[in-house]
């Protein structure tokens, strides 16, 4: 793990001009509500962009989101119950360690859990729960077309959950969220970029034998697809020099930007 002290999201005097301009593009990039907060930080963690232990302080960062510190902690207060940073009590939050070495434990929680849950739906899947499973495998292939590796992410940790929920069993869902939020990190840091056509593909075999009411295919299906997934988190070679915090920010501030500008332009 990274040294926390060696990782600062605190600019320094010289800095502080850089960091202006930061504010200045978040204000005119109309990101002054928790929501935008949040995405702009929830993209930049689940992409790596962020090395393990950078401290995400709140007056940096209100000071950079055009915000008061009060809804920047309300973020951090969400990002962590997501187990996207690591919120400690007289410290602060921090961009999370993930722990490699838990995988095997959590995948294998997994893999009872959702094969109980594709086995049940099999039978049970209605209409309605079929097209919204076809409409989020299509939004899974749009996103992997686009080379947009963080919605990818987003969304494969969607299908699982969505999965879950058609159960209409409240203690199911809750139990799929909390797995799938503690694997999602893991995804993020250790699973290499080429993996999303994987994921895709295996995200689509599980519907095909949903759709077919096939109970045996669909349990092979998810239990296969999150073997290959656990197999396929490797540890990622970092940058020697990971970019100041700010930097980070400002370029997917930017991004965010020219993708609202395209939206707001169709």
């Amino acid at each position: 793990m990274m040294d926390r002290k060696a990782v600062r999201a605190v600019p320094s005097d010289g800095e502080t001009a850089q960091t202006g301009m930061l504010d200045e593009t978040a204000v005119h990039a109309g990101m002054l509500d928790e929501t935008a907060v949040h995405a702009v930080l929830a993209r930049v963690l689940l992409d790596g962009r962020v090395p393990a232990g950078t401290k995400l302080g709140e007056h940096f960062l209100a000071e950079i989101f055009g915000v008061s510190r009060e809804r920047v902690r309300k973020v951090l207060h969400r990002l962590g119950h997501e187990r996207l940073i690591t919120v400690e009590k007289n410290r602060g939050a921090f961009a999370i360690a993930p722990d490699l070495g838990e995988a095997r434990t959590v995948y294998e929680a997994r893999r009872i859990l959702e094969g109980g849950i594709v086995g049940h739906l099999a039978t049970a899947l209605d209409e309605a729960g079929e097209a919204r499973l076809a409409a989020h495998v299509a939004a899974e292939d749009a996103a992997m077309a686009a080379g947009d590796r963080f919605t990818s992410i987003r969304l494969s940790a969607e299908f699982h959950t969505i999965l879950a929920d058609l159960t209409g069993n409240v203690l199911i869902r809750r139990q799929m969220q909390e797995l799938v939020a503690r694997t999602m990190m893991l995804v993020a840091f250790f699973e290499p970029d080429s993996s999303v056509a994987c994921q895709c593909a295996e995200h689509r075999a599980v519907f095909r034998a949903l759709s077919g009411r096939a109970r045996a295919q669909a349990v092979r299906a998810m239990t296969t697809h999150l073997s290959l997934v656990e197999t396929r988190l490797r540890p990622r070679v970092c940058e020697a020099v990971p970019p100041p915090l700010e930097e980070v920010l400002r370029d997917a501030l930017a991004r965010r930007q020219t993708a609202k500008g395209l939206n707001d332009n169709r």
